[in-house]
């Protein structure tokens, strides 16, 4: 027989009450709030660090990736100047 039964969750209501009180069950919602609250907190001061650090060299970092090597831009203009003679 699992947890199925009302008389269950009844029974389990009234032993977290005797073990906790009613004052320490009502100070867990504000407290649970709280951490979920500095939790996403959290989670943005670190976006919004990453996307900081991002910013300081990306671009220069996205036109290196972009462009071709160096070696390879002057090959093929030493083609095209074969090329046209």
């Amino acid at each position: 027989m699992g947890f199925d039964s009302i008389w269950h969750w009844l029974l389990l209501l009234v032993i977290v009450l005797v073990v906790f009180g009613t004052g320490k069950l009502s100070k867990i919602g504000p407290d649970l709030g709280n951490a979920v609250r500095g939790f996403k907190k959290a989670l943005r001061e670190d976006d919004d660090e990453g996307k900081a650090a991002k910013g300081d060299g990306s671009a220069s970092d996205e036109r290196l990736k972009a462009d071709p090597p160096a070696s390879a831009q002057a090959t093929q203009s030493q083609r095209d100047s074969s090329d046209a003679k």
